[in-house]
């Protein structure tokens, strides 16, 4: 490998809509190659979420769990949308998710009035 001056390339995730509640999710890349599905503008102090549903951000783009406890007391987190998602039964993991996810429910009535969520006609083919 040979020296670059350029700065790391970051991985372009994007936003999509949620199947359930059709509100907007962070798809952000994780250190395993795979996705996740993150609530869009929501960073927690990591010490208020449970050690498995804590996502740091990395200096890449990345995301990755982190189970350490405890965590720094500034540290914050993301945490996946399908936690927070107001149309997926779960049970209450700790309270504040409770409240985000009776706000996300009346977001949803609130944006399902103004305009129906658009999906492409057909998605593009992958080869």
């Amino acid at each position: 490998m040979g020296f670059s001056e350029e700065e790391p390339r970051r991985l372009r995730g994007g936003q999509s809509r949620c199947p359930y509640c059709g509100l907007l999710q962070d798809r952000v890349a994780t250190l395993e190659q795979d996705w996740a599905l993150l609530e869009p503008d929501m960073s927690p102090l990591a010490h208020t979420v449970p050690a498995e549903h804590r996502w740091i951000e990395l200096s890449d783009g990345r995301v990755a769990v982190y189970g350490v406890c405890p965590p720094d007391p500034y540290q914050r987190c993301r945490v996946e949308h399908r936690l927070a998602c107001s149309a997926q039964p779960l049970p209450d993991l700790w309270p504040w998710l409770t409240s985000l996810r009776g706000a996300n429910a009346r977001r949803a009535e609130r944006e399902a009035g103004s305009e129906p969520p658009r999906f492409p006609e057909q998605w593009p083919d992958a080869g």
